[in-house]
């Protein structure tokens, strides 16, 4: 047993947020939260300790990208950069790539799991069953559509979660079905489906979309498109990039004032850049230049992003006026009940697994947890 004391801050759990906690934990579980602080107790300075970030569209980081390093060492790579910014769990996302690519990347995250490198709960694979007019950064050579051979690859069973993110109009409703029925997570991007085959498919269970508003079908006044549905199905999950540069902050905010805010998801859509020195990186043969938090192909095509969590926390209280809490739980509560898990993960709770990020006043990384255990 270990205890865990934070005075002079902000303690965020379910049932409010604390000025001063301790933290009891038994094997990586919490098992009592206290009110109070012991003699010793770290000294916030004003800063929070929220539930561990959980992040479901993760290229890479560490300068390592995914598709790449499909091996247990470049998972343990990508992890550990972003544990650095307050992230406690992700889902390793494979860009569009070929079935041996994805069956390596599953492979690989089987791997990483049962070798129990700290932070990986799953996998996101993200095409290449999409629609090339809404293709953004992927390499349509890579397209395929979704066959027998690809079905059965993408409902196999794993070791952790496994998400995927298609076009709708380019599957049918009983091959959304039969994924959601072998537990995947199916979510709707990369698409430019009209609202009626959105509906048709969020009916057949797939769960939501993959960063609203980027690479899909837009809402307009007689064609509601893909984000129209999502919008108008408050049960839809809806992934979202506060960046600056995927999405203008007041579109962000209208859609937060449209459904129930607790269906969002803050997701980096990080690439190798996050955490690493150097920068500017190659994507499926593609140079892509960074600067500025801007990831770039030489079209001026956006191809990912240089967020991590902490900043994507930091910018939904900034730009999109959530309060730190609200923002917290975009990060953290969301995501864990979006994959399920919100019975082990996504909140300072007696129960759940000992995974913490510790922020500066300002909302900055200080450090991060893992089954009570410093990681970062």
């Amino acid at each position: 047993m270990t205890r865990h004391s934070f005075t002079n801050g902000h303690i965020v759990t379910p049932g409010g947020t604390l000025s001063a906690a301790t933290i009891t934990v038994e094997n990586q579980i919490i098992t009592a939260i206290d009110a109070e602080a012991d003699a010793g107790a770290t000294d916030l300075d004003g800063g929070w300790v929220m539930p561990g970030f959980i992040d479901t569209q993760v290229n890479g980081g560490g300068g390592v990208l995914f598709n790449d390093t499909p091996t247990v060492e470049g998972l343990a790579a990508i992890a550990m950069a972003h544990a650095r910014y307050g992230t406690t769990a992700t889902m390793p996302t494979l860009i569009s790539d070929t079935p041996d690519a994805i069956a390596r990347g599953l492979d690989a995250v089987d791997a990483a799991i049962d070798a129990h490198v700290p932070g990986v709960i799953g996998i996101h694979v993200e095409g290449p069953v999409i629609n090339v007019a809404r293709k953004g950064i992927h390499d349509p050579a890579r397209f395929r559509a979704l066959d027998d051979e690809m079905l059965a690859l993408l409902i196999a069973p794993r070791r952790g979660r496994v998400m995927v993110t298609l076009a709708p109009e380019c599957v049918s409703t009983d091959q959304i079905a039969a994924l959601v029925a072998a537990g995947v997570r199916v979510c709707l991007g990369h698409t430019d489906a009209d609202y009626a085959t959105a509906t048709a498919a969020f009916a057949a269970g797939a769960s939501g979309v993959t960063h609203l508003y980027n690479a899909m079908s837009p809402l307009n006044h007689r064609a509601p498109g893909v984000v129209g549905a999502a919008l108008d199905d408050d049960s839809a999950w809806c992934g979202i990039i506060v960046d600056g540069f995927h999405v203008d902050d007041a579109a962000l905010r209208i859609a937060l004032r449209a459904r129930p805010a607790d269906r969002f998801m803050l997701v980096t859509d990080a690439m190798p850049c996050v955490g690493a020195e150097t920068k500017n990186f190659v994507l499926q043969g593609k140079p892509i230049h960074v600067e500025g938090g801007r990831c770039v192909g030489a079209d001026g095509t956006l191809a990912g992003s240089d967020l991590d969590m902490a900043g994507a926390v930091r910018g939904a209280v900034t730009r999109l006026g959530l309060t730190p809490e609200a923002a917290a739980g975009l990060a953290a509560t969301s995501p864990a009940a979006f994959l399920g898990l919100s019975d082990e993960r996504g909140t300072l709770a007696v129960g759940q697994r000992a995974d913490w990020a510790i922020l500066t006043r300002n909302l900055y990384p200080a450090s991060t947890w893992i089954g009570a255990q410093p990681v970062a």
